[in-house]
């Protein structure tokens, strides 16, 4: 409990209440996942964050991609955070937002310290893919807002090098080239026409 999870392995399964009825991580097996947490509602950063996220959720499930949020607040809070936030900005919030009043989610994710009394560095996100497996994380401070067009990227990059096998390189975006895996052949590496082919070699991206 509270060591942050590694990538490549199966996140604890959880059951709580949310916006959206009572949910489980084990729900969006089969799907790609979005968790992201936030240190509390009716603040302005997160309320940035909940309107980019909410305006992108038909981007994101383009993607087969479902989204959830946690924070500490309590679901009325969150009743009322969200109801708010469309009508003063007309931005409906439709996606499940988790109350973890305990901090037993953000322990048990490594969100927050064991010892922690508040959520107030938690800023994280998790990426899950359909095996319920981490495939990524990042971990933003409270005063910096995430980027929604990285999120996307991310889940997009993940994709496609799951059914590619190859490579996305710094700045990838849908529809441009791959890297193609370094070969682990020494005759290769001896055979390729440049002496950088074996170890980067750009590759079309076709699924796109």
């Amino acid at each position: 409990m509270g060591a942050t999870p590694r990538l490549g392995m199966p996140l604890p399964n959880f059951t709580a209440r949310t916006t959206h009825g009572v949910k489980s991580l084990s729900d969006f097996q089969g799907s790609w996942l979005v968790l992201f947490s936030h240190p509390s509602d009716f603040t302005p950063v997160c309320t940035s964050e909940f309107m980019a996220i909410a305006r992108a959720a038909e981007r994101f499930a383009a993607l087969d991609c479902a989204l959830m949020a946690l924070s500490i607040d309590s679901l009325y809070s969150h009743f009322a955070w969200i109801r708010l936030i469309h009508e003063r900005f007309d931005v409906k919030v439709d996606f499940p937002i988790i109350e973890d009043p305990t901090l037993e989610i953000a322990r048990a994710y490594g969100m927050v310290p064991p010892d922690a009394r508040d959520a107030s560095t938690v800023r994280y996100t998790y990426f899950i893919d359909p095996r319920g497996l981490l495939r990524a994380s990042t971990c933003y401070p409270t005063e910096i807002g995430r980027s929604v067009e990285e999120m996307l990227r991310m889940v997009a990059a993940l994709q496609r090098a799951d059914a590619t096998g190859h490579l996305a390189p710094a700045g990838w975006e849908p529809g441009k080239e791959l890297l193609r895996a370094p070969t682990q052949d020494i005759g290769n590496v001896f055979a390729a026409q440049s002496p950088v082919d074996w170890f980067y070699a750009p590759v079309e991206d076709k699924t796109s």
